[in-house]
């Protein structure tokens, strides 16, 4: 299913697309927000299936989207997961927290609550001062069940489903704190959507592919296939020490083709479109404000 958290008729409400241009409400004995409807488990997940198959739907075009998911947790992202994007990034000059271009273990950060926003929403760019705001595209997990001490044999067995994220940065701040919070955390800076596809519609993760236009020019391309880190190695090493919980949402890191990989850098500016594409999970689009 594509599952989808909307306004409509002045209410939030969750359901699941049906075909390209229909929402399918749910309606009494599910939960009324994604988390929940996540953490309910398979047999939630059953009574949603079924009334998409018979419930009465809403044009898409009446509804306002809004992120699928917005989880208890901070968005946990991944840096340098992509081997040419860790070479650009390493030259860039940007990348005040180490030295090693290729990282031995994952790189792991979070971007505030505060920033998520949905597909079709604006992006404030012009509220970075320095001018200095960047795109990255990535494919995001989101955990079903939780746990600590995840095996990574065991990790897929933990993914609910996958959606996509814009994780966009602020550069000069990401540089000047060294550590890649606050660069990573302005408001707005974390579109995600437009749906939450489930595990079972994607038959081998590994052969979609990410791809990031500007303005519809390709900056990025490259399959998932590419991780540095695979999402079993990622879910593993993050629950070491962190308890994950349904709906947490993990970014897997970007492919080359970000904005600083070019010389001179291609920043965003108001007026720009961003619009990123995952195979299977549809376009996340945003303009920039």
């Amino acid at each position: 299913m594509r599952l989808v958290t909307f306004e409509y008729g002045g209410r939030t409400r969750i359901g699941a697309l049906r075909g390209e241009d229909e929402v399918v409400p749910f309606d009494a004995g599910l939960p009324t927000s994604m988390v929940d409807l996540v953490a309910a488990g398979d047999a939630a997940l059953d009574r949603a299936a079924a009334q998409l198959g018979s419930g009465a739907g809403v044009p898409l075009t009446e509804v306002r989207l809004l992120p699928p998911i917005r989880p208890r947790n901070n968005i946990m992202c991944i840096g340098k997961n992509y081997l040419e994007h860790a070479a650009e990034f390493a030259g860039s000059g940007f990348d005040a927290s180490q030295q090693q271009a290729v990282p031995d273990h994952p790189v792991v950060f979070t971007k505030a609550l505060s920033s998520v926003v949905a597909s079709g929403d604006p992006v404030h760019v012009s509220a970075d001062s320095t001018g200095t705001s960047d795109y990255e595209g990535e494919l995001a997990v989101v955990i079903g069940q939780g746990g600590r001490g995840i095996a990574a044999e065991d990790a897929y067995a933990h993914v609910f489903g996958y959606t996509i994220v814009n994780d966009m940065t602020v550069r000069r701040l990401q540089r000047q704190h060294v550590q890649f919070f606050l660069g990573k955390s302005a408001a707005t800076y974390c579109p995600m959507g437009p749906a939450l596809v489930t595990r079972d519609e994607i038959v081998d993760v590994t052969k979609l592919w990410v791809r990031t236009t500007v303005n519809g020019e390709q900056r990025q391309a490259a399959p998932v296939a590419d991780l540095i880190f695979d999402i079993p190695t990622l879910i593993a090493t993050i629950s070491v020490s962190v308890l994950l919980e349904p709906g947490d949402v993990i970014a897997t890191g970007t492919p080359a083709g970000v904005g600083i990989g070019f010389t001179p850098p291609r920043y965003l500016r108001a007026g720009d479109v961003v619009e990123v594409s995952v195979d299977g999970l549809g376009t996340l689009t945003n303009p920039l404000v």
